[in-house]
C-alpha cells in the first residue's frame, strides 16, 4: 500500500541536451566544405563594400536594397517596386534549384551551403582552435569550473560574439551605403533600427551557431520533413554498405565465429558527425549529408588495407546489384532521370523568362490615374476639363525631358500643371508625379460622348523612346 506521506519527486522525463564535439577530419569532402565556407562567407561579408558606378545621381554600391527609395540595385540591374516579379522569379528559381539538387544528391544544400551549417562549421573551427580537438573539448566539458576553463570558455564566447556582430553588421550594410553606415554605427549616429537589427542577428548567430547547432536542423528547420517528397530510390545519398561491413568487429556474430566484415567498429564515422548520429543505422532525419563520415571511413579503410567506399554516396536502387557483386550504375544515370530533367527544364524556363523580361523592359514608363472628384469641370467658355495624375518613370541615370501629348476623337488638348508647354523635366531614376488637364475645344459640350477613349503619349526628347497609356474622357451627363 502506498504511503500517502511519501512526497518524493517523480522522475523527470526531460533529457538535457548532450553537446556534440565533432572530431577533426581530413579528406576531399571536408576540403570542399572549407572552400564553400570561405566563398559563401566572403560573398556575404564583402559584397556590400563593392562599388559600382551608375552615374552622379545614383548610389555607387553594387548590391543595395534601398528601402527609403524603394529600389533594389544589383550591379547594372535596377529593380523598381512595380517590377517585384523579378524577385519573385528569383525565389521560384531558388526553390526549383533546391528541389533539383535534393532529388539528385539528397540534402546537399544542408550539408554544404546552408547558413546554419556554414556558421556552425566556423564556430566549431574557433572552438577547436581555442579548446583543442574532440577529446580535449570533451574533458573540458566534463571537468569542474576552474580558472582555465573559465578563460577558455570566455575567449571562445568573445570570438563567437565578434563573428555574430560581423554577421549582423554585414546584413545592415546591404540596406544603406556601407561606408557611411559603418561610420554612423561607430559614432553612434545610426538609426535605432540598424542597432536593433545588428543586436538580434548577433544574438541569433551566437546562440544558433554556438549552442543550438544540430537542434536547429532537427527541430526548427522544416526541410528535413519536406525532403522526403523530393527524393526517390535513385537519389544519391550518404549511406553505409551494410552488406560489405557487417558483421562488424567485436559483434556477437564475429565472436560466434562468423567472418568479420570490413567495418572494424572504430567509431570514426560517429566521432566526426556534426549531428552526432551513426550512419551505420541507415538513413535518418538528422543526417545533413555533409559526407564527413565518408572522409573518416576512407581514411580508416586505407590504414587497414581495405577498399574505400564502405561509407559513400549511393542510391537505394543499386543495393541489389552491389549485393550480387556487380558494380553500381554510373552516377550520370542516377542524376539524369525524368524528375531531375523536369526540374532543370522548369528552372531554365523561369530563368530565360526573367532574362527576356529584363532586356525588353522600357527605360521610360507612364501610369495614368483619372481624378474623379469631380468627374469633370465645365469651364466658362463651355469647354469641359478632366484631371489626371501622370506618374512618369525615368530609369536613366540623368534627368530627361519628357514631351506629353494625346490622341483622341474630340479634338482634345492637354495642359500640364506648373509647366510651360507640354515638356516636363523628370529627374534621374525617379517616378515623377505630374498633374495634367485634358480639355475639349471651347464651346463644345459633347453630351453624346459621356465616355470617350483617348491615349496619352510620352516621348523622351533625348533618346526618342516612347510610352503610352489609354484612358477615358468624361463628358457632359457623365456619372461618377
Amino acid at each position: 500500500m502506498k504511503n500517502v506521506s511519501d512526497t518524493s519527486t517523480p522522475p523527470s522525463l526531460y533529457a538535457a541536451r548532450e553537446p556534440i564535439f565533432p572530431k577533426r577530419v581530413y579528406g576531399p569532402f571536408r576540403n570542399l566544405k572549407w572552400v564553400i565556407l570561405v566563398v559563401t562567407l566572403g560573398i556575404y561579408y564583402l559584397t556590400p563594400w563593392i562599388r559600382w558606378d551608375r552615374g552622379p545621381n545614383l548610389p555607387d554600391q553594387a548590391v543595395l536594397l534601398d528601402m527609403a527609395n524603394r529600389r533594389f540595385y544589383f550591379f547594372w540591374i535596377e529593380i523598381w517596386p512595380h517590377e517585384f516579379y523579378f524577385v519573385a522569379g528569383l525565389l521560384i528559381m531558388a526553390g526549383l534549384g533546391l528541389f533539383l539538387f535534393t532529388s539528385a544528391l539528397g540534402r546537399v544544400w544542408c550539408g554544404y551551403a546552408c547558413p546554419q551549417t556554414v556558421w556552425t562549421d566556423l564556430f566549431i573551427l574557433v572552438e577547436r582552435w581555442i579548446e583543442g580537438d574532440r577529446n580535449a573539448r570533451l574533458r573540458l566539458h566534463r571537468q569542474k569550473w576552474d580558472l582555465r576553463k573559465a578563460r577558455l570558455r570566455l575567449t571562445k564566447w568573445v570570438v563567437w560574439l565578434l563573428i555574430g556582430l560581423a554577421t549582423g553588421g554585414a546584413w545592415v550594410f546591404y540596406f544603406a551605403d556601407a561606408p557611411t553606415l559603418a561610420h554612423d554605427l561607430v559614432t553612434g549616429n545610426a538609426h535605432p533600427i540598424a542597432y536593433t537589427t545588428m543586436a538580434v542577428l548577433t544574438a541569433t548567430t551566437f546562440v544558433f551557431g554556438g549552442f543550438a547547432r544540430e537542434q536547429i536542423c532537427i527541430y526548427a528547420c522544416p526541410w528535413p520533413r519536406i525532403q522526403a517528397a523530393m527524393m526517390d530510390e535513385d537519389t544519391l545519398v550518404v549511406g553505409y554498405r551494410e552488406w560489405r561491413g557487417e558483421p562488424r568487429k567485436g559483434s556477437e556474430a564475429v565472436k560466434a565465429g562468423e567472418p568479420q566484415g570490413d567495418c572494424i567498429n572504430c567509431m570514426a564515422c560517429v566521432n566526426v558527425c556534426p549531428m552526432g548520429i551513426d550512419i551505420r543505422d541507415g538513413q535518418q532525419l538528422e543526417c545533413i549529408t555533409c559526407a564527413l563520415c565518408i572522409d573518416a571511413c576512407d581514411e580508416i579503410m586505407e590504414k587497414t588495407g581495405r577498399p574505400r567506399g564502405l561509407i559513400d554516396y549511393m542510391a537505394l536502387s543499386d543495393e541489389n546489384r552491389e549485393r550480387s557483386g556487380h558494380a553500381p550504375r554510373p552516377v550520370w544515370q542516377h542524376i539524369l532521370r525524368p524528375r531531375t530533367i523536369m526540374y532543370t527544364v522548369l528552372w531554365s524556363l523561369v530563368g530565360f523568362g526573367l532574362v527576356f523580361a529584363l532586356f525588353i523592359r522600357p527605360d521610360i514608363e507612364m501610369t495614368v490615374a483619372p481624378i474623379r472628384n469631380p468627374v469633370y469641370v465645365t469651364m466658362s467658355d463651355g469647354s469641359i476639363r478632366n484631371t489626371y495624375d501622370l506618374r512618369l518613370r525615368n530609369k536613366h541615370g540623368e534627368p530627361r525631358d519628357f514631351a506629353v501629348s494625346l490622341i483622341g476623337d474630340l479634338g482634345l488638348r492637354v495642359e500640364l500643371e506648373g509647366v510651360q508647354g507640354n515638356v516636363v523635366t523628370v529627374p534621374a531614376d525617379t517616378a515623377y508625379l505630374q498633374r495634367a488637364y485634358v480639355i475639349t475645344p471651347p464651346g463644345s459640350a459633347p453630351a453624346e460622348a459621356e465616355r470617350s477613349e483617348f491615349r496619352f503619349w510620352v516621348v523622351d526628347q533625348t533618346s526618342g523612346e516612347r510610352a503610352y497609356k489609354d484612358s477615358t474622357f468624361s463628358g457632359a451627363g457623365a456619372r461618377p
